[in-house]
């Protein structure tokens, strides 16, 4: 149980002790700093503390986002601090120079804000919007605050706040009108995040087994699980904001099933279509890598300017002028977010079409559409990118070169062609070229296909060979997505293998976890995955050679072929689970909500 310190005479009528405990507090009682600094000694070192004024007046949510986050090392409102381990010997020393400090207007809890600040910690401090935080300082002042207290109706902002902001129009409009309230049903019945996340992946994985019957009443009942899933999918979050229950594995759970779901959906839709005969394996392949190739365009664009916008100057506010005019009619703002088609989108259109249709019309739906939101994403990210001013800092060159998933090979190339001057984009978008233009081209089996592999092993390396601070530089890491995922699937889908192209449907499932693992890692600010996976899985032009000398040595040889990718398969995706689920369960990986992709 966490500590919380109550600092001051109680006031008269005061619900602060009783909010404290319902929020989990174990409360204790100071008169002034320096009893305050004899309590915090006394709590074990591993435990949460806050700091209360005991004068404060305000909805207890408002406490509930200060005190009880476990995102941040520090927190505060005006009354009301939080210092969790990490931020506790800042504390100390705060509380020790707070009798020669000046008290700030909210008492001694904000003198200590103001003193963690400067000593380096970070406070963070939540939007209260309508919530009220407060320390009055008469009776009249008191009177007042109680009243904006009651004029405000904190259940209610809370159930708003548990909603992500900037949703999809299906998801704003269909879901979480709703699904807040079965987040809210979840919390009051004790449930987790991390337990609706799994009923959401079981319910899809159910939908799945559905489609894979391949009869119309599994087909509608597959749909309707997909929505229900979907439902869920919000609700985890949902509840992780409602409850402020945010954890390390419940960032990985979140991050991962999304990917996990809809793929095995493929994989349903697939099976489902082979029992009446019609192959839709390529197609569901093909649609998984344009899924992934789009994401990593996200990905690569917004972690090369995360920290850029300073760079950016005012041609980048000028780029952006057209899109803030649109976003000024409120139509525009919709349309925008459904062309993009976001997972709800997705996900209500997959289900609508698998209840209605086919197999086949779906996986065809999935590949134009999402090419056309691909399209028009990156064509907008390009105008923007063409009109910066100087290079990228290191942190987002360094985060390209972690998204990049350089092997062996290309490091060794990079390392010799350090001066070479050609342009990361170019050396890459020529790599993939030649890679693709053979496998599509050449007879499978063929050695032309692995010396261009080499080639792109070549090309790969001088594209990483210097830093990518370049304005189209965020172009690499998909240029190398493409590639590795198209010239598998080409090699299956032209080899007429037995059970080769959901063979390497598999290959290509566990190299995307791979990579989304990396992004996931990134945006939690620990970084790519330790450089001994890299070498291990062969980094992405190593994977690319060994599939292409697979297919020339066993394309031949009956279903041996189909055997090596899946044996491939299992193997990459047996090291990167396990790699991540050792970090992700670790006490280094980041106490964060992932959002995610937009909803």
């Amino acid at each position: 149980m966490s500590t919380a310190i109550l600092t001051g005479p109680p006031a008269p009528g005061s619900s602060l002790d009783g909010d404290l405990r319902s929020l989990g507090f174990h409360v204790r009682w100071a008169t002034g700093a320096e009893e305050a600094r004899t309590l915090l000694d006394a709590v074990p070192a591993g435990e949460r503390v806050a700091l209360v004024d005991s004068r404060f007046v305000g909805h207890r949510h408002a406490l509930r986002l200060a005190l009880t986050d476990p995102r941040f090392p520090a927190a505060a409102v005006p009354g009301a601090l939080t210092a969790q381990p990490e931020a506790r010997p800042a504390l100390v020393r705060a509380l020790n120079a707070a009798p020669a400090a000046p008290e700030s207007a909210d008492g001694l809890a904000g003198t200590l804000a103001d003193a963690l600040d400067a000593d380096g910690v970070a406070v963070h401090r939540p939007a209260l919007g309508t919530l009220v935080a407060a320390v009055p300082a008469d009776a009249g002042a008191r009177h007042e605050a109680r009243a904006a207290v009651d004029a405000v109706d904190d259940e209610a902002v809370r159930l708003r706040s548990a909603v992500k902001a900037h949703d999809g129009f299906f998801t704003t409009f269909f879901i979480s009108p709703y699904s807040r309230y079965i987040a809210r049903w979840c919390a009051r019945r004790g449930l987790t995040p991390n337990q609706v996340t799994t009923a959401s992946l079981l319910t899809a994985l159910i939908a799945a087994g559905c489609a894979a019957t391949g009869e119309r009443g599994g087909y509608i009942a597959a749909g309707v699980l997909l929505l229900v899933s979907f439902v869920l999918d919000c609700t985890d979050g949902q509840l992780a904001r409602y409850a402020l229950k945010y954890s390390t594995m419940g960032a990985w759970l979140d991050a991962t099933f999304d990917r996990a779901k809809e793929y095995a959906f493929y994989a349903g839709l697939a099976l489902g279509a082979a029992r009446n005969g019609d192959d839709v394996w390529t197609l569901a392949l093909a649609a998984m890598v344009v899924m992934i190739c789009r994401h990593v365009v996200d990905f690569s664009f917004n972690e090369s300017n995360v920290a850029d916008t300073a760079a950016a100057g005012s041609t980048a506010r000028t780029s952006l002028a057209l899109s803030s005019r649109l976003d000024g009619v409120g139509w525009t703002v919709w349309a925008r977010r459904m062309i993009i088609l976001p997972i709800g989108e997705r996900w209500a259109m997959i289900a609508v079409l698998t209840a209605a249709t086919s197999p086949r019309i779906v996986f065809w739906a999935l590949i134009v559409g999402c090419s056309f939101a691909a399209c028009y994403t990156t064509a907008g990210r390009v105008l923007r990118s063409v009109k910066r001013r100087g290079p990228r800092t290191d942190r987002a060159a360094r985060a390209l070169a972690e998204l990049a998933d350089s092997g062996p090979l290309a490091l060794l190339v990079a390392r010799i062609a350090r001066r070479l001057p050609a342009p990361a984009p170019l050396a890459a978008l020529l790599g993939a070229a030649l890679m693709l233009s053979v496998a599509a081209t050449a007879p499978v089996g063929d050695w032309s296909v692995v010396g261009a592999a080499g080639g792109y092993a070549v090309l790969a390396g001088i594209a990483v060979a210097r830093p990518l601070k370049g304005p189209l530089d965020w172009f690499v890491p998909p240029f190398f997505r493409a590639a590795e995922y198209t010239t598998v699937l080409l090699l299956a889908a032209r080899s007429d293998v037995p059970q080769a192209v959901p063979a390497a449907f598999g290959l290509v499932a566990a190299v995307a976890y791979h990579h989304y693992d990396t992004v996931y890692r990134i945006r939690g600010g620990t970084g790519a995955p330790p450089a001994w996976l890299v070498r291990i899985t062969g980094g992405h032009e190593g994977r690319t050679l060994l599939v292409t000398v697979l297919a020339a040595l066993l394309v031949d040889r009956g279903d041996d072929f189909t055997l090596a990718l899946t044996a491939l398969a299992g193997a990459l995706a047996l090291v990167v689970l396990v790699e991540s689920i050792r970090f992700w369960v670790s006490s280094g990986a980041p106490a964060v909500h992932d959002e995610g992709e937009t909803a």
